[in-house]
């Protein structure tokens, strides 16, 4: 696998060995010995998948600590853009966001750390997204920040007006009105 930095130190995309032949691909999707030596020494305990329509924002969300999550993310039907707010505090790239736009055809991933708010918008007719997470999900540690904030400046490919959102994605506060656990 490929390790791709980012300009915010944590996050990273990771690019997978396809090997393609006349009957499909195989990749290696996770190897836990060189996730430990590449990436973060991260012990996963919890894998989500979700199934969403073209316009479909979920988002950004994180877990208070002590339940905070480290999420390693993949698209594995369609077209997602994924993205990362470091939500650090005393980080020099506090609230500055990474976005990858991951796809079934190029079969990237997106490592992000505890410390990061982390949402998608869904590009194709259909995305099927998958995630593993190094900490069970807590419902009382749940959070988020508005994905709609126009201050993170995050470019979402879509037209807003359009987005689908939850009602609780509509509730989170704006980041200038958030204090951060992190």
């Amino acid at each position: 696998m490929e390790i791709i930095k980012t300009e915010i130190e944590g996050p990273v995309i990771i690019k997978p060995r396809v090997f393609n032949d006349a009957r499909g691909y195989f990749y290696e999707s996770y190897n836990k010995a060189e996730f430990d030596r590449l990436v973060a020494r991260v012990d996963f305990v919890q894998d989500n998948q979700s199934m969403s329509t073209f316009g479909v924002m979920r988002g950004l969300h994180f877990q208070r600590p002590p339940h905070a999550q480290a999420k390693l993310v993949r698209c594995i039907q369609g077209k997602v853009l994924d993205v990362a707010v470091d939500l650090r505090k005393d980080s020099p790239t506090y609230g500055k966001h990474v976005a990858v736009e991951l796809t079934e055809e190029n079969k990237l991933q997106f490592f992000i750390p505890r410390g990061f708010a982390h949402g998608f918008v869904v590009l194709s007719d259909v995305a099927v997204f998958q995630y593993k997470c190094d900490n069970l999900y807590a419902p009382d540690a749940d959070g988020g920040i508005s994905i709609l904030d126009e201050s993170l400046g995050i470019d979402w490919g879509i037209d807003i007006k359009e987005a689908i959102l939850s009602e609780k994605d509509t509730r989170h506060p704006l980041l200038s009105d958030f204090d951060s656990p992190f």
